[in-house]
């Protein structure tokens, strides 16, 4: 894309850029946003550390920006205030300002506490968002959701902050482990079924092309979930509306996963996978999605390698404990996301427990 996606939230702007080679940002950074001179921390996952994150930094010291590389452990456990302690003390014996920078260089644990921080530090300062893993290119970094874990509960701590840019270079992908190909394709998935049924169906034609890895399919797919998570953010950028809250459809039940296995048991993608699995049972039993297109989502999820239980049980009292502590619970009712059809979703759906329960049963919950 020659022209970024643009993201005005209040007095916040993010620019989206898809598509765009790594090898081009430092000089956007300087022509475009920072001064040189100034102080840029580069806080990246441990995994791609030796790949990109010290070609980045050499690459702004010769720019002559004041370069500084953070590494963070790799896995959702680096997503914990423990970590943001660690990064705001960092920070202040480097002496960062609040026209200093941060660069987020990883998947969307790096993103989301890279954001946290650029939020909290010094009561705000810029940050970008350089993500490395197909997931966080179509979701997490874009947005301005960030946030860290509790171990009550998947991001219970946490701020809306908008990148001030989100670079997102698609051939990044190719090194990309197979089972993090699946983490991203459940939130791709997620986008056609809630908002997008010619994205769907394109999914559908093309799965076994694309569950393979990268390749020059994806430029226009990763564009098209950037665009539309855009076009809902833009309308509801604080998540008060309802319209942002289908976003989450199969998160409620997928971070109750996460959450009960403790981060380790469980990949993200993997969680929503199942979530979507009980949400399409629930939407279909509630009278709202025709059963066959509950069978088309439940089929494209299967062939993308994504699974529809748990590894697993997980005791019912334990799951409804973490579901209790969603953020979308209202007066102590999880609230869920339902769809109506294929690319058109509902928020703030209140499910019968004589429905939750064999839909959760299905999934081995």
């Amino acid at each position: 894309m020659n022209q970024p996606i643009s993201l005005q939230v209040c007095d916040q702007t993010s620019e989206i850029w898809v598509g765009q080679p790594l090898s081009r940002f430092v000089s956007h950074l300087a022509h475009q946003a920072a001064v040189s001179g100034t102080q840029v921390g580069i806080i990246c996952d441990a995994a791609v550390a030796s790949s990109y994150g010290k070609a980045l930094k050499r690459e702004l010291i010769k720019a002559d920006f004041a370069a500084e590389l953070f590494v963070v452990p790799s896995g959702e456990k680096s997503k914990s205030l423990a970590q943001a302690s660690r990064l705001y003390r960092l920070l202040a014996r480097r002496r960062f300002e609040r026209r200093s920078w941060l660069i987020a260089v990883g998947g969307g644990v790096v993103g989301d506490l890279t954001g946290f921080v650029a939020a909290t530090y010094l009561r705000g300062i810029q940050y970008v968002q350089m993500p490395t893993t197909l997931l966080a290119q179509v979701d997490s970094s874009i947005g301005g959701k960030t946030g860290v874990d509790l171990p009550e509960g998947k991001n219970l701590v946490g701020s809306f902050c908008q990148a001030r840019i989100v670079w997102i270079d698609p051939t990044l992908l190719r090194t990309l482990p197979k089972e993090h190909w699946r983490n991203g394709l459940a939130e791709v998935i997620k986008y056609g079924a809630i908002y997008d049924a010619k994205l769907f169906s394109t999914l559908e034609e093309k799965i076994d092309i694309l569950k393979k890895g990268y390749s020059p399919l994806w430029m226009s797919i990763i564009a098209r979930c950037a665009e539309i998570k855009a076009e809902i953010v833009q309308d509801d950028p604080v998540e008060i509306k309802g319209k942002r809250a289908i976003l989450n459809f199969g998160h409620s039940v997928g971070h109750a996963i996460e959450a009960a296995g403790g981060y380790k048991t469980t990949l993200h993608g993997e969680a929503i996978s199942i979530g979507m699995f009980v949400a399409g049972y629930l939407s279909s039993q509630m009278g709202l999605l025709e059963p066959v297109d509950r069978i088309r989502l439940g089929t494209l999820l299967t062939q993308a390698g994504l699974p529809s239980r748990v590894k697993r049980p997980i005791p019912r009292e334990q799951l409804m404990q973490f579901l209790a502590r969603d953020k979308k619970v209202e007066d102590g009712i999880v609230k869920f996301v339902l769809l109506q059809s294929l690319g058109k979703a509902v928020s703030c759906q209140t499910v019968p427990p004589d429905l939750l329960d064999p839909a959760l049963a299905a999934s081995g919950l």
